[in-house]
């Protein structure tokens, strides 16, 4: 069955990227543009992963992080922050928040998908 993931990311160049590789490695891509439209895509779409970028408009991703992670019919779904913050905290931010893992941005391509399919 083919696996999927929720990219929650509100630049088009970097959903693109995203995107593009995963669909090239067989991976079904949902996308969403900010905190909310993450929260009802994982209640509807119910992904595989998702891929949660921190910085979003209406909700960021932490709080919309917090708020999945708070559903009891989605919150076993795995979230990787998928970021620019990368300040002294910010992994340890994401982690205490229920993220299981995190990438910083830009990321490689080279390796972006065996990154993500450690959490699978």
């Amino acid at each position: 069955m083919q696996k999927r993931i929720l990219i929650v990311e509100d630049n088009e160049q970097n959903l693109y990227l995203a995107t593009f590789l995963l669909e090239q490695k067989g991976y079904k891509v949902i996308a969403a543009q900010n905190g909310l439209e993450a929260i009802d895509k994982t209640l509807t779409e119910k992904p595989d992963l998702i891929l949660m970028d921190i910085q979003l408009p209406e909700v960021n991703g932490y709080e919309a992080t917090k708020r999945i992670k708070s559903m009891s019919e989605i919150h076993h779904i795995p979230i990787v922050a998928l970021t620019s913050y990368a300040m002294v905290g910010d992994r340890e931010k994401a982690l205490a928040i229920g993220c299981v893992g995190y990438i910083e941005k830009p990321f490689d391509p080279e390796t972006f998908v065996s990154e993500i399919e450690k959490y699978l």
